[in-house]
Formats: C-alpha cells, structure tokens, sequence
C-alpha cells in the first residue's frame, strides 16, 4: 500500500527533502506533493499563463487562483497532510493548507516547535496529531505501517 503526504509549509528551505530522506531510510511506501517549491514560478504563474496584469494586486489575485488550483487537486489526492511551521517565516500559507486538510477530513500531522504551542493550539487542537520534530512525523507514519 503506498500512500501520498502532500508537505504543506514554507519553501524557504529543505524541509521537505529531510521528510524524503527520512522515509527513505525507513522504506516506507509513501509518495510525496506539495505546493510549488519554486518561489518565483509560484508568484509569476498568473502571468505566465494570463499576460501580464495591470497592477501587483491582479498578478498576485492571478498567481492566487492558479495555486490555490494546484493545491486542492494535489491535496484532496493526498491521504495524508503533514504541515511544518518553524519560527523563521511567516506562516499564512501552511495555516491555510493545514485548514483546508482538516476541512476535508485528510489525516493531519502538523509539526511545530513548543514556541508556537500557543498560536497554534487552536489548530493543533482539530489535527489529528502534533509533533515537534520531523523525525516525530516520521515516527507518526512509520507507525500506519506497523
């Protein structure tokens, strides 16, 4: 049985391939989505498929709908939502994804450290699962397989 995690967080930094690497090691049958990892395709889409907007406001509205597209049909072919908040960046688009994993009744993991506890309990409160490590996660999956 393989499943598909769609990684919900900031494209910043490698994060991602950690999670790869990491159920790699452990040979679990997963595969991995999530949003586009490339920051600047990410924020030029709308125009690269529209033309060039009249303002900021509309290439950014643009870009919006052509990722939020992305991210449904990733996301509801997804089994599984892990959402990873760390303290370095503004984390508007991981609390969407997480949001819209749990409105969809997706199994969720979200990973975020103890300084964010308060923020976030709301939110933990309705994931199935929160942890503070990506090797937690990986503990998390490693035990479906058990």
């Amino acid at each position: 049985m393989e499943l598909t995690v769609y990684l919900a967080g900031q494209i910043h930094d490698d994060w991602r391939e950690e999670v790869k690497q990491k159920a790699k090691e452990r040979n679990l049958p997963l595969r991995f989505v999530g949003p586009q990892t490339d920051h600047d395709r990410s924020d030029n889409i709308g125009e690269d498929i529209l033309g060039k907007q009249p303002s900021n406001l509309y290439k950014d509205d643009a870009a919006s709908n052509i990722n939020n597209f992305r991210t449904q049909v990733l996301m509801q072919k997804a089994d599984i939502v892990i959402g990873l908040f760390g303290e370095e960046y503004r984390q508007w688009n991981t609390a969407m994804d997480v949001s819209t994993a749990i409105a969809l009744n997706k199994p969720t993991i979200i990973i975020r450290p103890t300084s964010l506890i308060h923020p976030l309990k709301e939110l933990s409160n309705k994931a199935n699962v929160t942890v503070e490590t990506v090797d937690q996660a990986i503990d998390v999956l490693s035990y479906v397989f058990e």
